[in-house]
């Protein structure tokens, strides 16, 4: 398995994974079990990221990671929208384990100001927005300054999702497959 699970205490981040809790956008949890995992070639990049936010006084808020197949399909059930979900046919790159939705906290933990939540699907969110406050646009620059530096390639439509380039070189991966089971 080509998968590695992250907890908070070992890699010094943040985990509030938001599908395994009704606060996301579809009001409900998806995961049963909130294991978060990623590729190892994704962890790698993500310890780089995480030590360069350590370095300016930052720290990681992971959202969302490795998400089983059967969880984007239930995402793309509820809300059908490619300008922020990736079709279940073609695949997700969290679906992959090589994507990572997440945003930067302070050094006790607090999220910073990223000018909406995570899962806002409208045009704020975009990278470019300009309809945020000058803080919020800084605190988005710094993350994707930081991801970027690390490895990580961006999707234009969501400040908080980061993915390993070439994604598609990476196998989709089901629940069935997981040591930990996430969706049962």
């Amino acid at each position: 398995m080509t998968l590695q699970e992250i907890n908070a205490s070992d890699f010094g981040v943040g985990i509030e994974l938001a599908y395994a809790t009704h606060n996301n956008f579809t009001g409900r949890p998806i995961y049963i079990h909130p294991f978060c995992y990623l590729h190892k070639d994704a962890l790698i990049a993500l310890v780089r990221a995480r030590d360069a936010a350590s370095f300016i006084g930052f720290k990681l808020l992971i959202y969302d990671a490795f998400r089983p197949t059967e969880a984007q399909q239930k995402l793309w059930d509820h809300t059908p929208d490619e300008k922020f979900l990736a079709h279940p046919q073609k695949g997700s790159p969290h679906s992959r384990g090589v994507a990572v939705d997440l945003t930067l906290a302070d050094a006790s933990g607090v999220p910073l100001d990223m000018g909406c939540k995570f899962d806002t699907f409208n045009t704020i969110s975009y990278h470019g927005a300009t309809e945020i406050s000058e803080e919020a646009r800084k605190n988005r620059l710094t993350l994707l300054g930081l991801m970027t530096e690390s490895g990580w390639d961006f999707f234009r439509n969501e400040w908080w999702h980061y993915q390993l380039f070439s994604p598609e070189e990476y196998p989709l991966i089901n629940d069935e497959s997981l040591p930990n089971k996430m969706m049962s």
